[in-house]
């Protein structure tokens, strides 16, 4: 669970405020899709959460403990339980799916095992059963150069799963995939917190994606969360109060 108080984010050099004193609670297994004109703070909030942006007020309980002014180390070892995807996920385009999904796994290894990349067998039979579980088992020994836009996104959610990953931090993952290819990822994102309890919060320009997949939706506009209900078809006087 996580418990988030007064939430604020303003830019030092400016003092422009991005994040109004938001509060929110977040429960194991929320798939929330974050949703928001562009400017309106959707990809800051999700930065700030995965601790990638620093805090300039407010309060972070995470599982029962203040994680607010815990230590550096403290916070790589808490982000080391979670995943932040990026719009374009990094991956080596030069190896092979099952490989980009292993990689992910030496990341929360020894430091012998991620400096020699040896593979345990069951390390790759779960890289396996990830890849099958997001559609791409035939495609596992395929170069990730070869797949297309969906499927890297796809390989990118498996390698996220076999770091044994407790919340995932998605931003705008079906940006610029067609309509086939960006609704599997969603039924993907959607599968993964009914079967593994994952929570996912995620962020989407496109409106009719958080209604038809998600289990809540946070409607964004001028740094605040004007909307938060679980997922259903928004009616036009919600639509307004986030798209101004």
């Amino acid at each position: 669970m996580i418990i988030v108080r007064n939430l604020t984010k303003r830019f030092t050099d400016s003092n422009t405020e991005i994040l109004s004193r938001m509060s929110f609670q977040i429960d194991k297994g929320d798939f929330i899709a974050v949703v928001g004109g562009s400017g309106s703070g959707k990809t800051t909030l999700l930065k700030c959460l995965a601790l990638q942006e620093s805090w300039t007020e407010g309060q972070y309980i995470y599982n029962g403990n203040d994680i607010t002014t815990a230590s550096i180390l403290e916070k790589m070892k808490l982000r080391r339980k979670w995943a932040f995807l990026e719009e374009k996920p990094y991956l080596n385009l030069n190896m092979s799916a099952v490989k980009n999904v292993l990689s992910g796994r030496y990341k929360n290894s020894s430091l012998l095992r991620f400096v020699t990349r040896i593979a345990k067998r069951n390390d790759h039979l779960e890289a396996m059963d990830l890849l099958e579980h997001v559609g791409l088992l035939d495609k596992s020994r395929e170069k990730t150069s070869k797949l297309s836009g969906g499927e890297r996104q796809r390989v990118a959610i498996a390698q996220a799963l076999v770091q044994g990953t407790e919340m995932l931090l998605a931003d705008e993952p079906v940006t610029g995939l067609p309509p086939e290819s960006a609704n599997r990822v969603m039924q993907d994102l959607r599968h993964i917190t009914d079967k593994k309890n994952i929570t996912i919060i995620c962020t989407l320009h496109k409106l009719e994606l958080a209604e038809r997949f998600a289990k809540r939706i946070w409607g964004i506009a001028d740094g605040k969360i004007v909307l938060d209900i679980p997922a259903r078809k928004l009616t036009l006087r919600e639509r307004n109060m986030i798209f101004k």
